[in-house]
Order: structure tokens, then C-alpha cells, then sequence
């Protein structure tokens, strides 16, 4: 079909919550060129048929503000420049200048990787469940290059943002954003994971391969997954997928059966009757059963792999 992967595109950021139902379909029909065959090109690809789910609120939700949980924008250089990151971290742990002067135990780190609409309100909601959690946790812009996601206030220029920056950049700003939390008094420098969603999985899963620091990796129904050969640098890593998410979900045998055969630590789980992005409650496909329980074992893999002797 022409405008396929235009349609597609369009597709997941109604997925993920960015866009919704009247937006989706005024959009495609720009390719189509009516709504009604907007409409009918929809429904063969099953969107419309998906039911609406209640925005239901999972108990991992923290809003800004919340009192236990200190925020803030934070800079740190990059590889082209400046990299911009939202930084969350539990009450009681001082802002990072203040750590070592007032006596607190460093704490472990993680890194939370955004899909491709850059660092929006959702992610910094992830940032602060990490947080709250007992992790400083560091949510990366990586639209840095461009300025920002604050830049880009409609949905396809974000989407089309993160397409111009290109894979070849996220991994260093990925490392810068490591290489920030270990300069962090606050950090625990040798106890560091990362947690992605969608494309952000993808970009976890190549951080994971790619960086010794990170010692458990949270992939959410990541793309692409990695080469097989990269999988022998893996030290651990937690797979979250969908049933429904059929293309994706589909890739991973080998994978699964590689993480076996070459001993690593692992854990995969398949949520059944879930959905591409069923952890995003922003968007029509999230599923706050499956999301929960999650939520509930990306923390546990955490603490098994960060805070040993907790879990």
C-alpha cells in the first residue's frame, strides 16, 4: 500500500497515546485521501475495532509534586553537546552537589528511555515511580540534538525529531546519561540498570550489549531486538512483550532460545491479551492488569540485581 509506513507511523502514536482516535483518522486520511477510506484502511489493520480502554490508575502512578519524590531539569555534556535529562529521586536524597555533605548512602541508578516521542509527561511519571522505588533515576532527552522534546509540541514533529537524530546517536547520549549518574554522589556508580519502552526497549537492549555499567536492563517490548552474537556482552535482562503485539512478540524465539544457550540471566514474560504499549496509561491500548504486575517485576529485577539482599 502507498504511504504504508507513513499509516504505521501514525499507527503507533496512536498507541502510545499520542494522538487520538479523530486525530489518527484526519491524519491518515492526508495519505489516503478521504476519511472514509481513512477509515476502512484503519479497520483492516484492526485499529478501530481495539477497545477503549478505562483509564483506570495503576498503583505505580506518581504525579509531579508528589511529596515523597524531588525532581528536577538537568543538563550534562554529550558527545554533540548538550544532552538534557529529567532527574527524580526519594526524599531524603539531597540535590547532587549536597550528597557527600550531609552523610547519605549512595543509591542506585537507573536510566529510563522514552519511545520515539521524546521525554514526554508520561516518561517523567516512569522517572518517578523509579524514584519512588528507592533509585535515582534519570529520564534522557534524546532529542538533545534538536533542542529538546520541548521543542516539538506536535506529535508527528516529535516522532519525525526522533527519526532525524538517528540510531548512530542515541547510544553515546545513552552513555553520557550513564556517565552523568555515575558522577552523582548520590549514585551508587557500580549499581546502575536502564529501563525502555518500544523503541526505547530497542535502545535498552543495545545499551545493555554495548556498556558493562549496566547490570540490569528492563526491555519493554523493545525493537529491534539485538544480533544474536551481541547477546555473549549481555549480564542480565528482564523482557516484557505482548501477546497480541504479534509482529514483535514474533521475533524473539531466537532470542529466548540464545539467552539459554549462552547462560545468561534472564526473564521473559508474554502478558496475555495485552497489547503494543499496554504499559502507557496515556494511550487506548494500555491494560493496567498486565501493566502492574510489570511494573511489580521490573522492581523486583531491580532490587535482585541493584539492592542485593532486598529483593
Amino acid at each position: 500500500m502507498e504511504f504504508a509506513n507513513e499509516i504505521e507511523s501514525l499507527v503507533h502514536l496512536w498507541q502510545d497515546g499520542a494522538l487520538n482516535r479523530r486525530e489518527l483518522v484526519r491524519l491518515v486520511a492526508g495519505h489516503t485521501g478521504s476519511i472514509a477510506k481513512a477509515t476502512a484502511t484503519l479497520a483492516a489493520m484492526g485499529v478501530l475495532g481495539a477497545p477503549e480502554r478505562a483509564r483506570a490508575q495503576c498503583p505505580a502512578t506518581v504525579p509531579e509534586g508528589a511529596p515523597d519524590i524531588e525532581t528536577q531539569n538537568v543538563e550534562f555534556p554529550g558527545e554533540a553537546g548538550t544532552v538534557f535529562g529529567y532527574l527524580a529521586r526519594p526524599l531524603g536524597a539531597p540535590p547532587p552537589p549536597r550528597a557527600r555533605a550531609h552523610g547519605t548512602a549512595p543509591r542506585p541508578g537507573v536510566l529510563v528511555i522514552h519511545e520515539n516521542q521524546g521525554l514526554t509527561d508520561h516518561i517523567k511519571d516512569v522517572t518517578r515511580r523509579v524514584a519512588r522505588a528507592g533509585y535515582v533515576a534519570l529520564g534522557i532527552d534524546l532529542l538533545s540534538r534538536l533542542g529538546g522534546t520541548s521543542q516539538f509540541t506536535d506529535a508527528v514533529q516529535r516522532m519525525q525529531a526522533y527519526n532525524r537524530v538517528g540510531a548512530a546517536a542515541y547510544l553515546p547520549d545513552m552513555q553520557a546519561g550513564i556517565a552523568y549518574l555515575k558522577s552523582l554522589p548520590i549514585v551508587q556508580r557500580d549499581r546502575l540498570g536502564a529501563v525502555g519502552f518500544c523503541a526505547g526497549g530497542g535502545n535498552c537492549w543495545n545499551l545493555a550489549v554495548t556498556s558493562p555499567d549496566i547490570l540490569a536492563p528492563v526491555v519493554f517490548y523493545g525493537t529491534p531486538p539485538p544480533p544474536i552474537e551481541a547477546l555473549d556482552r549481555l549480564s542480565a535482562v528482564l523482557c516484557i512483550y505482548a501477546e497480541l503485539d504479534r509482529n514483535l512478540t514474533g521475533r524473539m524465539p531466537a532470542v529466548i532460545s540464545a539467552l539459554v544457550d549462552k547462560r545468561k540471566s534472564f526473564g521473559f514474560h508474554i502478558y496475555q491479551g495485552a497489547n503494543h504499549a499496554f504499559h502507557n496509561d496515556t494511550g487506548p491500548q494500555y491494560n493496567p492488569v498486565a501493566a502492574c504486575d510489570a511494573w511489580t517485576k521490573t522492581i523486583a529485577f531491580f532490587d535482585l540485581r541493584l539492592r542485593p539482599g532486598i529483593g
